[in-house]
């Protein structure tokens, strides 16, 4: 396709090449802040980077792009781009197609700016729509390049390729390249707005709907959620370091004592150590690799307790000792060193990447690092969740739906019992646990019972597991 694109200098130019368009892809380039020049990916983060330009698209194979803070050539007057932008994002008569709109909805909220419906995630889109007659596109397939090439059939030049080394802010404004590039991004937005859109009404009308309606939305969100961040008291983490330290030490001189000088590295699982277990103390092999050697993963260090328990029980000692010194140095190495290793130096929190769409079950996604699988506090000696500080002046409040994965499950399955269990308001995790316990439904929800709590957990592993598709094996290895 032959592409018209330029470069405009003023709001103006602007507000005449999207005319009376009720549809208008929009695109960022951004550069790091002059402190964080040297950190890599720092033109990604709104809390370090500014917006160098912004490119619209109206049309198919055309588009603008507007030079905002481009250190070579004429900018637009950032006062009148900043109202322009402000404008046309909270416009409800608009519809903004973006491609990974989290993204520049993060920046734009870094300006005070909250984008507005109607939005339309490209990104969104592309997950969800089919790649082949049996599988979705996952996230890694959806980058605006990819898509391109594999739908479009025409390939777009990378980053690296136009910069050179450079920042977005180094090249000029005008350059034919830079234009280009920076015009492009909105355009295959708005090819692929179109092309979705027409795939989804032929095969999977109803997806239109989530993309449109519920998705693309939420996406603006997520971008909001990341640029707010998550406030941490990096005072008690680096207290709880020093006793993770100090008990890990304790715990590897107690396994010494057991097994002497055998290196046991950061997790017990040195080949040394396997090898003491298998050739010195002639442990049973109960569990294997998938390349066929001797397992030493949690999994076979709770089947030789149970083992030496019936069969060696002074040796039952060393497999509980192994167990708690990996469960601290998991603790320490993802909630502690992992947390603080992506403390933000500008804000001082955790800026973590969240995505709606990644996961089978649907469930969001949280990663650099994962702050959805904070351990609760009956199985956290650490207590993670203290990392997490309200600032000044402010509360933290936590808020769940009261069981909707089972509800929703209960309603699409029509199961008869946990319908009746929902609409006379009973308990579905008490009938469950009175069912595998053989104890009342009363008893199953007295919580001064002694064992309440651990009947409780088991039931409701067996209610999520079996939704989540949790296969028998699963469920056995999770008990």
């Amino acid at each position: 396709m032959n592409t018209k694109y330029q470069c405009v200098t003023t709001a103006q130019e602007v507000l005449d090449y999207i005319g009376s368009s009720r549809l208008a892809a929009f695109d960022y380039e951004t550069a790091p802040d002059e402190p964080y020049r040297k950190e890599p990916k720092a033109a990604l983060d709104p809390a370090k980077a500014h917006i160098v330009g912004c490119s619209f698209s109206v049309k198919m194979g055309t588009g603008i792009y507007v030079p905002v803070a481009h250190r070579q050539g004429e900018n637009i007057d950032q006062a009148d781009f900043y109202d322009f932008l402000r404008d046309f994002l909270t416009n409800p008569n608009i519809t903004k197609v973006a491609h990974n709109i989290a993204f520049e909805s993060a920046f734009a909220y870094a300006k005070g700016i909250v984008i507005q419906p109607p939005v339309y995630d490209t990104m969104a889109a592309a997950q969800m729509t089919l790649k082949n007659a049996y599988e979705f596109r996952k996230l890694n397939e959806c980058s605006l390049k990819k898509l391109a090439t594999e739908l479009l059939d025409e390939p777009l030049p990378t980053f690296a390729d136009v910069t050179e080394g450079k920042f977005f802010d180094e090249l000029p404004a005008h350059d034919k390249e830079t234009v280009r590039y920076g015009a492009a991004d909105s355009d295959f937005a708005l090819r692929l707005y179109y092309l979705f859109n027409d795939w989804f009404d032929r095969y999977l009308p109803k997806h239109r709907y989530i993309v449109e309606s519920i998705e693309s939305p939420t996406a603006v969100y997520l971008g909001l959620m990341k640029k707010n961040g998550i406030p941490v008291n990096l005072p008690l983490m680096e207290q709880r370091k020093v006793d993770a330290d100090r008990e890990m030490e304790r715990i590897k001189q107690d396994i010494q004592f057991i097994i002497g000088d055998v290196p046991i590295g950061a997790n017990c699982s040195t080949q040394a150590f396997k090898n003491y277990l298998y050739q010195d103390l002639k442990l049973p092999i109960l569990k294997t690799t998938g390349k066929n050697r001797e397992a030493a993963d949690d999994m076979t260090m709770i089947l030789l307790k149970e083992w030496c328990d019936q069969n060696r029980p002074e040796l039952s000692k060393l497999f509980s000792l192994v167990q708690e010194y990996r469960k601290w140095g998991k603790l320490k190495s993802t909630y502690i060193d992992g947390y603080m290793k992506y403390i933000n130096t500008e804000t001082g929190r955790l800026h973590p990447d969240i995505f709606a769409l990644s996961t089978d079950t649907g469930r969001m996604n949280c990663q650099h690092p994962n702050c959805q699988n904070m351990p609760r506090k009956t199985n956290d000696p650490i207590g993670v969740r203290n990392f997490i500080k309200a600032p000044a002046d402010h509360l933290i409040l936590s808020l769940d739906f009261s069981q909707i994965e089972l509800r929703v499950g209960a309603f699409y399955c029509r199961d008869e019992k946990m319908l009746e269990t929902y609409r006379t308001g009973g308990d579905i995790h008490a009938a469950t646990t009175s069912v595998i316990f053989g104890v009342t439904y009363e008893e199953a929800q007295d919580k001064h019972r002694a064992d309440y709590k651990e009947q409780r957990t088991i039931a409701k592993n067996v209610n999520f597991g079996t939704f989540y598709g949790l296969f028998p094996k699963g469920l056995q290895n999770t008990l």
